[in-house]
């Protein structure tokens, strides 16, 4: 069969100027969250740090100090016990952390972020300050609080699209950051 004689599918139809330009921000927000996350991954691993274990220290320093149960932790970071579990035995092995039983129950076991985890998370919110700062150059700030109120709307309608059951235990890690 000729090129000329196959069956050729009809051409899509041109995307409208506002669909194309709601699927490019899509791709631009994954591109931009992937790229943000591998910048931050090169910027802590001098440290010895992953963004992962820095998400458990941040949440574990929101606490003041006061120590947090093991699997009141996995819920608050929506982490699995076994990714949680190998998380902290990292920190505590780097003395960032420290598990003790309680007396009442033996099986639960309570977190508390160190005076060294203190130190490295300080050290990593100075690396942080400066990669956001970087990667906000060129952008006012009104422009800056358009985009987080922007974002703020499109996690919120996510949020409400999602069936709640399906964002329990999810292992993505520190998105967030």
């Amino acid at each position: 069969m000729s090129v000329s004689s196959k069956k050729r599918l009809p051409a899509a139809a041109p995307l409208a100027k506002t669909t194309f330009n709601r699927l490019q921000s899509g791709f631009l927000i994954h591109d931009v969250s992937r790229l943000r996350r591998t910048l931050y991954d090169q910027q802590l691993r001098p440290l010895g740090i992953t963004r992962s274990q820095w998400w458990v220290l941040a949440h574990l320093s929101r606490n003041r100090g006061e120590p947090m149960a093991q699997i009141e932790l996995a819920r608050v970071l929506d982490l699995g016990k076994a990714t949680l579990g190998g998380l902290l035995a990292r920190l505590e092995a780097a003395g960032y952390i420290s598990r003790t039983s309680t007396p009442e129950d033996g099986r639960v076991k309570h977190v508390t972020i160190t005076r060294a985890g203190q130190n490295v998370l300080a050290t990593i919110e100075t690396v942080g300050a400066g990669l956001t700062r970087g990667i906000t150059t060129g952008i006012s700030n009104d422009d800056l609080d358009t985009f987080n109120r922007t974002l703020a709307i499109m996690k919120s309608n996510l949020l409400g699209m999602i069936n709640p059951e399906d964002l329990a235990g999810e292992d993505d890690g520190p998105d967030a950051l």
